[in-house]
């Protein structure tokens, strides 16, 4: 079955958040950067401004922006009624409310949709689903994937999630996984250790560190995978 846009509710963050997210120093955002089931995030577009190297990859990307944008304005309602029914999952500081989470995301969708048709003529948005990635060996030295592996472990199985880790580790020489919450539950997911594990019976290095992010209230914490040499 192939990829349909509307059974996608596109949401996407801005470069800051994923500065956070994924711990992102000053240097480490001079590393080539794969932006792993990137979807409609600003990431991209703001990185490439200030000059900096990321290729985004999703399966979103084989729709036109106009496409996209619609899809946007027919589902943002949904997040925000999710969002608004689980009030107390959320740590509401730097966002306010649930509107004003709208109002940024929004923002930053605004600015992927206006950068996507120059992206995809220069190759930073790719059409790209996991677990297997038309990319190049040690493409990158990061990999990074937000909101997507351990957020849908309900739906998508350990091992969709080991194939896909290690499939990012064969692009990148790093790989970071934020969150690692099952979605709205506030717990981490059941399939977090299991997974970690197997990777590390394999021979990889995994580590959770703190970051200095945190939205969902515990999920403050990003899942680091390294250590394999594919060349």
């Amino acid at each position: 079955m192939g990829f349909k846009l509307e059974s996608v509710v596109p949401w996407g963050r801005s470069m800051q958040e994923y500065v956070r997210m994924f711990d992102l120093r000053t240097q480490e955002q001079q590393l080539r950067i794969l932006d792993c089931a990137g979807g409609p995030a600003s990431f991209n577009a703001e990185m490439t401004r200030l000059g900096y190297q990321v290729v985004s990859g999703d399966p979103l990307y084989q729709f036109p922006a106009d496409a996209i944008a619609q899809r946007i304005q027919e589902t943002h309602k949904k997040v925000l009624e999710g969002v608004q029914a689980n009030l107390d999952k959320f740590v509401w500081q730097e966002i306010q409310s649930p509107e004003q989470m709208v109002q940024i995301r929004m923002v930053a969708m605004q600015q992927f949709l206006e950068d996507l048709p120059l992206g995809i003529q220069q190759g930073r948005y790719v059409i790209a689903e996991l677990p297997v990635l038309p990319l190049n060996t040690n493409q990158f030295d990061l990999a990074v994937c937000s909101h997507f592996l351990f957020t849908y472990s309900d739906l998508l199985s350990l091992e969709f999630h080991l194939a896909s880790l290690i499939e990012m580790c064969r692009v990148a020489t790093e790989v970071r996984i934020f969150p690692l919450l099952l979605n709205f539950s506030g717990e981490v997911s059941p399939i977090l250790q299991p997974v970690m594990s197997e990777l590390e019976a394999r021979g990889y290095r995994v580590e959770i560190r703190k970051v200095p992010y945190e939205f969902q209230k515990g999920g403050n914490q990003m899942l680091c995978i390294s250590g394999r040499n594919y060349a």
